[in-house]
């Protein structure tokens, strides 16, 4: 039980809450779990942070779902509302998903549209919403990459979060799984359990992965979620993410202009890559080549070692973004390779591209 309790619990943000988690597990009983995401573009490197930690629940012996959020992702405006463009999206994050050790037999993919189909699915989400104030519903719309005024413009966007607890409901899920930036949803759920009669769900929240820009510390007053939709890697800034399609010279390019002042740790996008994803994915550590002059080669073995001799002025930026790159390069090459041949997906890449420069 301890192990999976580790397993599941790190490189995580936080767990709501641990206790819930333990005596779930120590029940015996196999949990369910589920992560929902919306296909709305390319599959950018933040996204597996969140699928490292799905492997992590399957190999811990949770059953988990993906929802595959095509309704969602119509709702929020996602590829002009075109749904063949969002459903195929689906498929092609599924599809990298698969490359990245996420089989298909091992998950159970769900798409929104089957859901939506049955007036049970709709029947909580009316319960969801008669349950919530207004107040409280137009606050959870960071949970889409919206702030709460954006709902004045198209009222649509007031039923995502009730959906998206529903989900949660329908699938008498014991685990959710999502960012940070999914919390207000997943505790509009915890909240709203013992109304409906259903369980309360443990949220696991990952870490968001910062841009390729760094962020600035937050101003006082400032809506934490809002704020960190703002400095957080994303599909719709492109300039500021590292996406899996991009060839190995781009990965290179977007890490030699990155963020990453000399000492500094906070907000540091190409140390938390390493953090995040790198040290996650392979437990083989990190090699600095160097001339001999500036101290020659060094391995570190944990990120905690890595992290205090970048703090300390013992990496220089250019080393680390060299590094880092070759990394990263050979963690997303098989994941490169499983859509660069499926032409259906190049089409798909191309199309996204033209709708971003316009």
């Amino acid at each position: 039980m301890e192990s999976k309790l580790s397993l599941i619990t790190r490189n995580t943000a936080e767990v709501v809450t641990p206790e819930e988690l333990k005596q779930a597990l120590e029940n015996g009983r196999r949990l369910k779990g589920y992560l929902g995401f919306e296909p709305s573009g390319l599959f950018h490197i933040g996204w597996l942070i969140w699928a490292q930690k799905v492997k992590d629940l399957l190999q811990a012996g949770v059953d988990m779902s993906l929802l595959v959020a095509t309704w969602h992702a119509w709702i929020n405006d996602k590829l002009g509302g075109n749904m063949e463009m969002i459903k195929l999206a689906g498929d092609y994050a599924i599809t990298v998903l698969d490359s990245f050790g996420i089989s298909r037999s091992k998950i159970h993919v769900i798409d929104a549209e089957d859901m939506v189909k049955d007036k049970d699915y709709w029947s909580l989400v009316l319960r969801v919403a008669k349950n919530t104030s207004l107040a409280r519903m137009k606050r959870a719309l960071t949970i889409m990459g919206r702030k709460a005024d954006e709902a004045e413009l198209d009222s649509s966007k007031l039923i995502y979060p009730a959906m998206q607890v529903s989900d949660i409901f329908y699938m008498d899920l014991d685990i959710a799984l999502g960012g940070t930036d999914q919390r207000k949803a997943h505790m509009l759920a915890r909240d709203v359990a013992d109304k409906l009669g259903k369980k309360k769900v443990i949220a696991i929240h990952t870490p968001l992965l910062v841009g390729l820009q760094g962020g600035q510390r937050m101003n006082p007053g400032v809506d934490e979620d809002e704020a960190l939709a703002d400095i957080k890697m994303s599909k719709s800034k492109p300039e500021t993410a590292i996406f899996i399609n991009d060839e190995p010279e781009e990965v290179e390019g977007k890490l030699m202009t990155a963020y990453c002042p000399k000492g500094v740790v906070e907000n540091n996008p190409v140390l938390q890559i390493n953090k995040y994803i790198l040290f996650q994915v392979d437990d083989k550590g990190l090699k600095v080549e160097r001339d001999a002059k500036f101290g020659g080669d060094v391995h570190f073995n944990t990120y905690e070692e890595l992290e205090k001799a970048y703090a300390e002025g013992k990496l220089h930026p250019k080393d680390l973004k060299v590094a880092t790159a070759r990394k990263l390069n050979q963690v997303i090459d098989p994941l490169r390779k499983s859509i660069k041949s499926r032409p259906e997906y190049d089409k798909l890449a191309k199309e996204i591209a033209r709708s971003v420069s316009r």
